[in-house]
């Protein structure tokens, strides 16, 4: 039925979770994860929002639309403090796709059974966090711009 004192000695132990060296190529694994489960939950919500907007009525999509759409054109008070809320939200979530879609490159040239080597696994981690990044902050400036009407 069970094992021998003797048995459970001779048993391999996995390692502990610190004993690992943590790597950028563990970390844009995990992240490409989080950043999955962001990008789900605020599509999620924001549709969720959307179609309650809509099913409740002229007045409540409007209200969607100035928080979402419009971003606090010509918005005054909590408004203006809340949509710049969503300004930062926004620019998350951003980040976020930019790194899941950057991270599921990289992932889908390792399915291809190449990028395997461990420099050549960590040059094109940090290459996903640095495009990322750059994607984003070109993605910002974009809007940035729109914004000003230049």
């Amino acid at each position: 039925m069970g094992q021998s004192a003797a048995g459970k000695k001779n048993r391999p132990l996995s390692p502990h979770l610190m004993q690992y060296r943590w790597g950028v190529h563990m970390m844009a694994s995990i992240i490409h994860r989080i950043t999955g489960f962001i990008l789900a939950t605020a599509g999620m919500l924001t549709l969720v929002w959307w179609l309650s907007a809509i099913s409740a009525g002229p007045e409540s999509y409007a209200t969607f639309q100035s928080y979402v759409v419009s971003a606090g054109d010509k918005a005054t008070g909590l408004q203006t403090a809340s949509n710049w809320f969503f300004r930062i939200v926004a620019l998350g979530v951003t980040y976020a796709f930019f790194q899941h879609f950057y991270s599921g490159l990289r992932h889908l040239v390792m399915d291809m059974g190449a990028g395997f080597e461990l420099k050549s696994n960590k040059m094109w981690s940090q290459i996903t966090f640095i495009m990322a990044f750059l994607s984003t902050a070109a993605a910002a400036l974009f809007v940035a711009m729109r914004i000003l009407g230049v």
